[in-house]
């Protein structure tokens, strides 16, 4: 048997501070931050900057397969499940006298790099559920690294309907070692919208910090109107700097943002609406509080729309959104195609000006059936 790990997209931007990497490089370089964090040995295969494993192994997270000598899949699962793994193997290798534990692998785990102080630049408050957005950097060869990385993301109402918030949040990449040089002027981006956009602000600047170097976000908040959905135009001028290089350097990056939604971005977990930081930890998402609760009545996976009656014998049919956030209980990963009629679920709704109201999230429970691998 043969172990390998797959880098994928990022399902978690933001996590430890990892950002998503915008070039092949990069890439290749997260992949030797994870042998040096981890501390396992076990080889990676990285992917494409087009992401063609994800796509083709179902972009699923944490997915798990197992793959004979022909080639041929011989189980699959959208959750990573070690001791159904186990079971995997014992079935088609054999069981082992002796078992590998994970304290038999006396891992040497070590800390992302810090560059500076976090915690100095207070987060944004967010509006909402947002939705990452496709960017692409105007990456130059033989130029300077993108030390500071756009992360694009837009309320569900500006995809759909042309109006609402746009966040622009500037975050530095760990693994250049780089932090903000706070004693010259701040971060300033310069937005340029198509014909037909209008944008509550055309020029940000980033705040004036006390402290000498952080490494926080720079984070912005855009009121959008967009009659066209062609693409924004966005400079960023700002200082990096690198300590144990001893140098720091002014840079001018570009890039342009679709509005339109990015499957492979992730999810930058530990935010929440209306803030972060202690509360981020509580629960959220389909089940927080203030979901809505029903049972469905009728799935049209091909249509992507759900029937479900609540508990006030309301019947409603909704619209899945495309960006939807699908799941079965206990958090597992689901398509469409999963639900059945009768399942009980909790779903998040947003109000539509067009046709049917749209869920964006929906979760399922199914006593023992949610047990079953989806």
């Amino acid at each position: 048997m043969k172990f390998y790990y797959v880098y994928k997209a990022l399902a978690h931007p933001e996590h430890n501070g990892y950002v998503t990497p915008f070039t092949l490089k990069e890439r290749l370089l997260h992949v030797k931050e994870a042998r040096r964090t981890l501390g396992s040995q076990i080889p990676w295969i990285c992917d494409t900057m087009q992401n063609d494993a994800k796509h083709a192994l179902g972009n699923a997270p944490n997915s798990e397969f197992v793959i004979g000598p022909d080639l041929k899949v011989l189980a699959k699962r959208l959750w990573s499940d070690p001791a159904q793994l186990r079971k995997d193997l014992e079935q088609f290798v054999g069981k082992v006298d002796k078992p590998t534990r994970v304290s038999d692998l006396k891992l040497k785990t070590l800390p992302p790099p810090k560059a500076a102080a976090t915690g100095v630049v207070k987060r944004l408050d967010l509006p909402g559920r947002l939705q990452a957005l496709k960017i692409v950097p105007q990456v130059k060869d033989g130029g300077q690294p993108f030390y500071a990385k756009l992360r694009a993301e837009a309320e569900p109402s500006l995809l759909r309907e042309g109006k609402g918030k746009l966040y622009l949040g500037f975050h530095l990449d760990p693994i250049y070692k780089v932090h903000w040089n706070n004693l010259t002027r701040p971060i300033k981006v310069t937005l340029q919208p198509p014909p037909g956009m209008t944008l509550s602000k055309t020029t940000l600047e980033g705040p004036k910090v006390k402290v000498e170097s952080d490494v926080d976000p720079r984070e912005f908040l855009v009121d959008v109107e967009a009659a066209e959905k062609g693409p924004l135009k966005l400079s960023v001028l700002y200082y990096a700097c690198n300590d144990a290089g001893g140098w720091c350097k002014l840079l001018r990056q570009e890039y342009t943002v679709h509005l339109e939604a990015d499957p492979d971005a992730g999810w930058a977990r530990g935010r929440r609406p209306g803030g972060r930081g202690k509360r981020a930890g509580k629960k959220r998402g389909p089940f927080a509080a203030g979901a809505n609760m029903g049972r469905i009545v009728a799935v049209d996976a091909t249509g992507r729309t759900v029937t479900i009656i609540t508990r006030d014998r309301k019947q409603t049919t909704y619209r899945i959104a495309k960006d939807a956030r699908l799941m079965v209980a206990p958090r597992r990963p689901a398509e469409l195609k999963d639900y059945q009629r009768g399942d009980m679920v909790r779903f998040r709704v947003e109000k539509s000006a067009k046709g049917p109201d749209v869920i964006t999230g929906l979760m399922a429970r199914r006593g023992k059936r949610a047990k079953r691998d989806p």
